[in-house]
């Protein structure tokens, strides 16, 4: 008798973000990003309109367009089924949320005239965590430190050598936020 296959709901967080990014992303094309302006992107606005702090973390949703939104979400759909079976949904829940306010609040700081959005801050959260998946007490794994050379340099270079209207900063926090959050989680166990 030869068996069924079925679909499965592998990694509820990482789908529905996508879910999620997918909607963001099709409504800011059918709005002309008018959604995205308002609800998808953090930019410098009053600290007296809610909507400021909601973007702090929503950015992480939206996209410039369909490459940007597709660049991220590979990566996402790559990574993030093996961190959401390893870190638990709570621990990428609370990773990503952490990812989208730090990115948010220190480009709000840093970077007034330059609106952020997409969520490449939290790709880069998520390569960096993956290198952490074999971690042991009072060891720093090789392919970290590789992973973090050529990912964090790469945009260290770009921010200084290429004017691209890409955020290395997000890029660089998400990795330094993934950093600190694999290391810590792993040496929990």
């Amino acid at each position: 008798m030869q068996k069924k296959f079925k679909i499965t709901f592998n990694a509820p967080v990482v789908l529905v973000f996508t879910l999620i990014c997918l909607i963001a992303t099709v409504l800011g094309i059918i709005t002309n990003d008018a959604s995205t302006k308002a609800l998808f992107m953090t930019y410098h606005s009053s600290l007296l309109n809610p909507m400021t702090y909601v973007r702090f973390v929503s950015h992480v949703f939206g996209h410039a367009n369909w490459s940007h939104f597709m660049g991220n979400i590979a990566y996402i759909l790559l990574l993030g089924p093996l961190l959401e079976e390893k870190y638990g949904k709570k621990e990428l829940i609370e990773m990503i949320v952490f990812t989208a306010v730090v990115t948010g609040v220190l480009n709000y700081i840093f970077f007034p005239g330059i609106a952020l959005c997409g969520a490449s801050g939290v790709v880069f959260a998520f390569i960096l965590l993956s290198s952490f998946t074999s971690f042991k007490e009072g060891e720093i794994p090789l392919t970290f430190i590789i992973v973090a050379v050529i990912y964090i340099g790469q945009e260290v270079y770009r921010g200084i050598a290429i004017d691209d209207n890409v955020s290395n900063l997000a890029h660089i926090l998400g990795g330094v936020v993934g950093s600190m959050v694999g290391y810590a989680a792993n040496r929990k166990k």
